[in-house]
């Protein structure tokens, strides 16, 4: 069971688009989280994304050069951007959802360079007063390391490669894409492991 294996914590994977890298004055702009599910013999597969765009914080900052990398108008019509509070309450749900349903205590950011997606998201739960965050406050699992560590790359494209897995560099730097990448070499990652060293014999104590 996927909470044996990860010590009562649920994987999920986000990836949030900004309006900056500055997680206390920046914009979030979008943020997909794709849930990770276990089959009976253990090995991890991506599940659903859960994603929405986001409107800007009252006095959120807007950097034009993250606005150019991400390729985000903010004031695009066909955006259907929602505030924020309510963007994390409708992606937090289905996460605690599955959490009970695994019997985990609780979800684990997964991330490529996770600190900088974890470093957004406490500083939106903070500022919206959720109180019930369904995410560990600091623990992660960054696939920037992981990927160095199984393939020598801590580049996101470049890990997806030597992973063997499809990549479109034209999709990428869309929240849904990316997180869903992610989800597919995290889950990659720890299957190579597993199938290597077989399950851990301390897993969920």
């Amino acid at each position: 069971m996927i909470k044996d294996r990860f010590r009562g914590f649920l994987p999920v994977v986000v990836d949030i688009e900004t309006g900056g890298v500055n997680a206390a004055t920046d914009a979030i702009l979008q943020i997909a989280a794709t849930l990770v599910h276990m089959e009976a013999d253990g090995t991890l597969y991506r599940g659903e994304t859960h994603t929405h765009h986001v409107q800007p914080f009252e006095g959120a900052n807007l950097d034009p050069k993250s606005l150019e990398f991400n390729g985000i108008d903010p004031d695009h019509p066909l955006r259907m951007a929602i505030p924020e509070d309510e963007a994390l309450r409708q992606i937090f749900a289905p996460i605690r959802e599955q959490i009970r349903a695994t019997g985990c205590n609780r979800a684990v950011l997964v991330g490529h360079n996770a600190w900088f997606d974890l470093g957004f998201l406490n500083a939106a739960v903070n500022r919206c007063a959720i109180k019930r965050n369904p995410f560990h406050p600091f623990s992660c699992f960054d696939t920037a390391t992981l990927s160095g560590l199984a393939f020598g790359q801590t580049v996101l494209a470049r890990g997806i490669a030597a992973a063997g897995i499809e990549w479109d560099a034209r999709e990428a730097h869309s929240a849904i894409y990316d997180a869903e990448k992610t989800a597919e070499l995290f889950c990659n990652i720890v299957n190579r492991w597993d199938a290597a060293n077989g399950f851990p014999e301390y897993a969920g104590r």
